[in-house]
């Protein structure tokens, strides 16, 4: 889509000046001619891409009350441009305040909501933009809004615990391998030098110490070159991730890693109940709620099984005997699902689901930062205490063959 500027003349023969978007010149002077106007001028806008910084980003938690306080002024009657101008000046975000108010003057040229939302990605996910969509074609915009807001509330809730239990190793692991690299580039080659005036070249140390010594002379020699191949590696194993089949190897990958991918199957869980019964709240038919929850999961493994179950959905199959029988999904959500189609609450059911693994990944978030602290000291510790055994030793016995 993109966006043409235009000039008109108004059924009242007044010249009116804006924007519109559509696929092509031709289809935007179409649309300005059904809207019984006479274009005078139509070209198309030349959008120059914003250059992606720390200041272009906006946070969970601005876009939990942007959607909760968008709700409450649509629920007021409130109407949309006016609530959107509102909100837009009274964000501190200067970015998202922008974004606000691009989304008001494409929804003032005639634009709806959920395609105005679309045209921010960064910003505003695919479930956000098609619970939006199915909001405004049911009539019932404010109450999906105010599921929107509970939504993001849960997923910023869960970051959040997770980006808390990974803060520590990752301090400790950051500390362990900044102190390896000046020990072995700064103080073994003084302490290495110390030992061979002591010794001798040929003095005898242990099979630790010499092992040490030579990697901190390869690593002294060659630094640049490493440096230079942990960029590269780096650079290319982003790359590849970047791709889909990278991807896709990379988040099996993670699944079978034996802790962490059972926190990421029942985050994954939490996730497709909670944005599935949403979906299916608002009117969406359950194939589009797959395909949209799929994208939503984030993990590429459990949307590629997803996607299996929505075909065999599509060809007459029930949606609780495919997740009972599939491999990242425990046997209660089908009969959770099971039950619901029997019923016709399956969104009710699924939210109870929700709240379940949203308290497991919890629990499970909590034992696992309470286990890798003490690993990670340990680890610490141990590397520690080699290099000053792989010193003090040597150091220590060449001083009593002095004596």
């Amino acid at each position: 889509m993109a966006q043409f500027s235009y000039t008109v003349l108004g059924k009242d023969d007044h010249q009116l000046t804006g924007l519109i978007t559509a696929s092509t010149r031709e289809l935007a002077v179409a649309a300005l001619r059904q809207q019984g106007n006479k274009p005078i001028s139509v070209h198309e806008v030349k959008t120059h891409t914003r250059r992606l910084t720390f200041k272009n980003k906006v946070r969970t938690k601005e876009l939990m009350v942007f959607t909760r306080e968008l709700s409450t002024m649509v629920s007021a009657g409130v109407p949309l441009p006016r609530s959107l101008e509102t909100l837009a000046a009274q964000t501190e975000n200067k970015y998202f305040r922008e974004v606000i108010n691009n989304v008001n003057h494409d929804i003032e040229s005639g634009l709806p909501l959920a395609d105005s939302l679309a045209k921010h990605p960064k910003v505003f996910s695919e479930v956000y933009v098609n619970m939006v969509r199915a909001g405004e074609a049911g009539g019932i915009l404010d109450d999906i809004l105010k599921r929107l807001a509970t939504q993001v509330e849960k997923d910023a809730s869960i970051k959040h615990k997770i980006h808390g239990a990974m803060a520590y190793p990752i301090v400790i692991m950051t500390v362990t391998i900044v102190a390896f690299f000046g020990i072995m580039l700064f103080i073994m080659p003084k302490i290495s030098k110390i030992i061979t005036d002591l010794g001798g070249s040929n003095a005898s140390l242990p099979i630790y110490s010499r092992i040490m010594i030579n990697i901190s002379s390869f690593m002294q020699q060659n630094i640049i070159f490493i440096l230079i191949f942990f960029c590269l590696a780096a650079f290319l194993f982003r790359r590849y991730i970047g791709t889909d089949k990278g991807r896709l190897w990379w988040h099996g990958l993670l699944l079978r890693i034996p802790v962490l991918g059972k926190v990421i199957t029942k985050i994954a869980i939490a996730r497709f109940s909670r944005t599935f019964a949403s979906l299916m709240g608002s009117g969406v038919t359950v194939l589009e709620a797959l395909q949209i929850t799929g994208k939503a999961i984030g993990n590429r493994v459990i949307q590629k099984e997803l996607v299996g179950i929505a075909e065999a959905v599509k060809n007459g199959q029930p949606l609780g005997k495919q997740i009972l029988g599939s491999t990242y999904f425990p046997p209660i959500v089908g009969q959770m699902i099971t039950v619901g189609e029997e019923t016709g609450k399956i969104d009710e059911i699924l939210v109870k689901v929700a709240d379940f693994y949203e308290e497991e990944v919890d629990t499970v978030i909590d034992s696992l930062a309470s286990i890798i602290e003490p690993v990670m000291i340990i680890i610490l510790g141990t590397i520690v205490g080699l290099i000053a055994a792989s010193v003090m030793g040597p150091i220590a016995g060449l001083s009593k063959q002095i004596g």
